[in-house]
């Protein structure tokens, strides 16, 4: 430093390299780290809450997929079920299934004492209470299918009761039974002998998946198969319905429609349906479709057209917003060379906006899909369906349940089985879902382009 600078009073700068990091740059970096961290904790805590909830949800609802089956040698007694011996299947139709219980009765006790345990009851009733009530109607049908096969001994793997499936998957114990009327300790002694000898056996319960629902007393005979089918009918119907309506409606209000109040008051009430809760739209549904329009009760026509509704504004939204991601250049650049207006929308807008389109779509189709309250006030409920519909028109029209409303019905039944059923529907619902989301990302990377 020169005498001159210190003459004149001026005092010697502090320099500082960029690489030194002062105390600002210090406590920003501090802040973005926390930031980070937070970010981190987050998702960490996301994700533990995502396995413990699947996890639940597994561990309680992969008991439906398994149920337990006693195999019995099952005599079918000429002097029972065909008296007069000419096969005539009318008159084997007139017997009905408790003609077919004393049969069962003695193939269990046969069983029994082929496994070497003791049968502490006399009555065939006590006995039978190890088997699920629906058994005699499955050997009914099976003579009724195969008259030749009376007077000799059939094999047939029958259902266990709910009791003891519950015995042998840890939901029952030897204490509960202490105030249960439906099976004593003495029925369990006779499962493990049964058990010991090869004849009690759990194995995939295929009919889970396909079959219908059960009455309370049957509940190891529920099944979610037909809801599925309600559920298809009625996504078939929002897609047919929903699909076509919502794009139309935001190509319109996006691309066509002049700024007025009449279109602003139209989208403020678009965004106001797409918050309103889903039992609003039931009440409408069953005010305007079934006690105005007189459609069948119950069907998943009505069910799909209810969740059409819902599921409109859910598609409007994300469509237009699709629609606003295309760049104005897009439409300049088709403008300019002469393309008209719908041209321009449909030939060039359309197709770079379909990826959100079909991403909205299929959302709001598995929004849809797991939605319970409309359903049930148009009395989708369980038990409603005891078979599959016949034909396409009656899949439609008749009466059926869905999976959401089949799922709530066994939650709120007492027996612990419908419960375990409730948790394995869960479990194909979720399926479900996951795969529309799939569908959506696979669709939404297929039809993506770059600009």
């Amino acid at each position: 430093m020169t005498d001159a600078n210190l003459a004149d009073g001026n005092t010697p700068r502090a320099t500082s390299s960029i690489l030194t990091v002062d105390d600002r740059t210090r406590k920003r970096n501090a802040a973005e780290a926390r930031f980070r961290a937070y970010g981190i904790a987050a998702i960490a805590v996301g994700l533990v809450f995502l396995v413990v909830l699947v996890s639940s949800i597994i561990f309680k609802g992969a008991g439906a997929f398994q149920q337990s089956f006693i195999t019995l040698n099952v005599e079918l007694q000429e002097a029972k079920l065909d008296k007069s011996g000419t096969r005539d299947i009318e008159a084997i139709k007139k017997v009905t299934t408790f003609g077919y219980n004393p049969l069962i009765d003695d193939a269990l006790a046969r069983a029994i004492a082929d496994a070497g345990a003791e049968n502490p009851f006399t009555k065939g009733k006590d006995l039978r209470k190890m088997i699920s009530s629906g058994a005699a109607a499955v050997i009914r049908d099976h003579v009724i299918a195969h008259p030749e096969q009376i007077g000799e001994t059939v094999e047939f793997k029958l259902l266990a009761s709910s009791r003891v499936d519950g015995y042998l998957k840890g939901r029952v114990t030897r204490d509960s039974l202490a105030r249960d009327k439906n099976l004593t300790p003495a029925h369990l002694d006779l499962v493990d002998a049964l058990q010991t000898a090869g004849l009690v056996t759990k194995s995939f319960n295929l009919d889970f998946i396909t079959g219908a629902d059960a009455s309370e007393s049957r509940p190891e005979q529920a099944g979610i198969g037909v809801s599925m089918l309600g559920s298809f009918y009625m996504m078939l119907v929002v897609l047919a319905c929903a699909l076509p309506i919502g794009v139309a409606a935001s190509i319109y209000l996006e691309e066509f429609a002049p700024q007025n109040r009449f279109t602003d008051l139209i989208e403020v009430n678009i965004a106001n349906l797409a918050a309103v809760p889903s039992i609003v739209f039931g009440i409408l549904g069953l005010a305007v479709f079934i006690q105005f329009a007189h459609l069948p009760q119950s069907a998943p026509l009505v069910g799909g057209l209810v969740l059409t509704l819902m599921t409109l504004p859910t598609i409007i939204i994300s469509t237009r917003a699709s629609l606003k991601s295309v760049p104005p250049s897009i439409r300049e650049a088709a403008l300019g060379i002469g393309a008209s207006n719908m041209q321009t929308v449909f030939h060039h807008v359309l197709p770079l906006a379909m990826p959100g389109i079909l991403t909205g779509t299929i959302i709001g189709l598995a929004q849809a899909l797991g939605e319970t309250a409309p359903l049930l006030l148009i009395g989708m409920v369980g038990y409603i369906a005891s078979n599959y519909p016949d034909g396409v028109i009656d899949g439609f029209m008749a009466p059926n349940s869905a999976m959401p409303a089949q799922i709530y019905e066994w939650a709120k039944r007492a027996d612990p089985a419908f419960y375990e059923r409730a948790w394995g529907g869960i479990i194909i619902l979720l399926l479900f879902l996951m795969s529309m989301n799939i569908i959506a990302i696979l669709l939404r990377r297929r039809f993506e382009r770059r600009w």
